[in-house]
Formats: C-alpha cells, structure tokens, sequence
C-alpha cells in the first residue's frame, strides 16, 4: 500500500461520516415531529457502513499476506435504514395532529443518544482529517530526504 493511498481511505472515511452525520442531524430534526398514523411517523435513520477491502479493488494478491490479510482501502455506506422500534404513542386531543381516538405518534429517535452519535462521528471526522494532514507531512518529509 503507497502512501498516496491513505488520502483515498481517510477521505472515504470522512465522506461516510458526513453521511452519518446528516443523518444524526435529520433524526435530531425530527425528533418533536408528530402525525396522526403509525405509517407517516418519522423512524430513525442510520447509515450501514461496510469495508472496502483491497481484494474487491483488484489489487489484491500483491502481498505476501494476501491471503489471510486483506488490507481495507476505505469505508463505504451500503444504505441507510430505518430504526424498526416502537414509535411513542400519547393521548394528546388537543393536538391539531391528533387522530380519531386522540393520540398522536413521535418519532422513535432517542436525543441523547443521537447527540452521543453526532459526537462520535465528529471525533471520526476530525481523526481521519488528522490522519491526512499526517500523511502530508511525511510525503513532504520523504521529498526532502535526498537534500
């Protein structure tokens, strides 16, 4: 694997991380949004993310340890699903939203732990764009070796 490499896997990691990320922030948008049916609610949304693994990209077998170690070349998001727990059902009449029966649904998104989720993916954001500021310095450290 070439140093030029991690540029393609920090930056798949960034990219996949913004998705979560818009996603932490549409399931916090969503979170107070209320409806009258079970099937027009909001669910959460989670993004799925899988290895890229060096094989799949047609350079695998380079190795001396191809077989048993495949080396990852990023991440990718492989979709993003919705969160199949129950919605909060409350009997609020006075809602304009409310059905037949007086209740109205909330969303399934749980605020705290979306907020915990935002940080994380913030943390991986900021680690692979150190990675890439690191990896800079060392190709610049590797052009000046011959000085």
């Amino acid at each position: 694997m070439s140093l030029s490499n991690i540029f393609n896997i920090a930056g798949s990691g960034m990219s996949a991380q913004s998705v979560r990320l818009n996603t932490v922030a549409s399931n916090i948008a969503n979170a107070e949004s209320v409806s009258s049916s079970i099937d027009e609610t909001y669910r959460a949304r989670h993004p799925v993310f899988a290895t890229m693994l060096q094989q799949a990209q047609g350079s695998g077998g380079q190795s001396l340890f191809s077989e048993r170690d495949e080396a990852g070349v990023g991440v990718r998001v492989t979709g993003i699903v919705e969160d199949q727990s129950e919605l909060l059902a409350r009997y609020e009449p006075s809602n304009p939203a409310a059905n037949a029966e007086g209740y109205v649904y909330y969303p399934n998104v749980n605020v705290v732990e979306e907020m915990a989720d935002m940080i994380s993916a913030s943390r991986a954001f900021q680690s692979n764009a150190e990675l890439m500021n690191t990896a800079k310095t060392m190709m610049q450290k590797v052009l000046t070796l011959g000085q």
